[in-house]
């Protein structure tokens, strides 16, 4: 039995908000969208990977979810890390930075942790 890794979902409140974070943040462009009872649901991906972000937004849940200690994350590797740093900077979402280990971490609107790291 052979498994393949596919996705990670995280649930969102706004979706056009979070669309736009994504796709200027991390380059990742919506390629599957669905909709349901009360919710959509849209896929990421970039050229560089097979592996899609599942943004669902639950229409009846408009409020913050809790993330408890939001230790969990999703790490993304950089062929440029100093210009990814400088737009992540700019766009005032790095949440936590570690020199020492050369990585840092940026933040989502839904407060999700994003970690980016060099190849």
């Amino acid at each position: 039995m052979n498994f393949k890794l596919v996705h990670n979902n995280l649930n969102v409140t706004d979706l056009p908000k979070s669309l736009e974070f994504y796709e200027k943040a991390l380059g990742l462009k919506e390629v599957k969208r669905s909709h349901g009872n009360g919710f959509t649901i849209v896929f990421l991906q970039n050229a560089n990977s097979s592996h899609c972000i599942e943004l669902t937004w639950l229409l009846d849940h408009p409020q913050k979810y809790d993330l408890g200690e939001n230790e969990i994350h999703i790490a993304f590797t950089t062929d440029d890390y100093d210009a990814a740093h400088k737009l992540h900077e700019q766009m005032g979402c790095i949440c936590f930075e570690n020199p020492g280990m050369g990585l840092y971490f940026i933040e989502d609107p839904d407060g999700y942790w994003l970690e980016i790291v060099p190849q």
